[in-house]
């Protein structure tokens, strides 16, 4: 087996490694939310936003025969792997970290845990603020003879999508620095396209909010405000340098001689 093959499969095993331990985290949390508070639990506080603006007396509905038992377990499992995601990244690092030039690390390492971070913060930010005041105002839309009874898969659905759009939209000051660091932009272009942004944030937010002022409103200016923070973070890296363009050697620009020349007669 030459040197590059045993490389190769020593790498392979220390990835097969790392997973299982990645695996074994998210599981010991999901064994410890599935004792206390327990799946139900963990549901019933997902869905609070909803049912405080349901009329009072109503409850979700389960229209299929497992869903009752899957939904729950879904979600428990969702909040196991943001609750152990810490150490998924940790694992990450450790594999990816090895291949990376010093100032690389320096800078990689601060945007996953900013990442992470603004995330979260998306996620907590649309829980809530978001939901709170979006199904308040769906439900003083809703007909006195409807009597609104959610179902709870499509609940979880819309609540993925919505955690989804708010926390990779949290992430646009990460996708500044990283785009100035690499030299795709410059700090001035993106004063430039802050008028464009604007309009794509209002695009974006009428596209994957529920069609309501509040939720479009919601999400649109903290993607202008998060935009203003990533040019001020921007200012802090610098784009690399341009390649400076190699001259050509010496003796390919030198006068011919006259052996040349002699040469070249003699070739003709």
């Amino acid at each position: 087996m030459s040197q590059q093959e045993d490389s190769f499969i020593s790498h392979l095993v220390e990835l097969r490694d790392r997973v299982v331990r990645c695996l074994i985290a998210v599981g010991v949390v999901f064994g410890i939310l599935c004792i206390f508070p327990g799946p139900g639990a963990i549901y019933d506080l997902l869905a609070m936003p909803l049912t405080q603006a349901l009329p009072e007396g109503t409850k979700m509905v389960a229209i299929g025969v497992v869903t009752p038992f899957m939904v729950p377990i879904k979600v428990t499992m969702l909040v196991a792997f943001v609750i152990a995601l810490p150490v998924v990244l940790f694992q990450v690092w450790g594999f990816v970290a090895p291949g990376l030039y010093a100032h690389e690390k320096r800078l990689a390492l601060p945007l996953v845990v900013a990442s992470y971070l603004l995330f979260l913060m998306g996620v907590a930010f649309c829980y809530f603020f978001v939901f709170g005041q979006a199904f308040k105002f769906i439900a003083s839309f809703s007909p006195k003879s409807i009597t609104p009874a959610p179902d709870i898969e499509a609940y979880l659905s819309f609540v993925m999508t919505m955690f989804l759009a708010f926390g990779v939209s949290f992430e646009v000051p990460v996708v500044l620095v990283v785009l100035v660091k690499l030299g795709v932009v410059t700090i001035e272009k993106l004063k430039e396209w802050r008028s464009y942004f604007i309009v794509i944030a209002f695009i974006i937010a009428a596209v994957v909010t529920p069609p309501d002022v509040v939720s479009q409103l919601a999400l649109a200016i903290p993607m202008c405000i998060l935009y203003e923070l990533g040019i001020l973070f921007a200012r802090f890296v610098t784009a690399p340098p341009p390649k400076a363009e190699t001259a050509a050697p010496a003796d390919d620009w030198a006068p011919a001689t006259e052996s040349d020349e002699k040469q070249i007669q003699d070739r003709t």
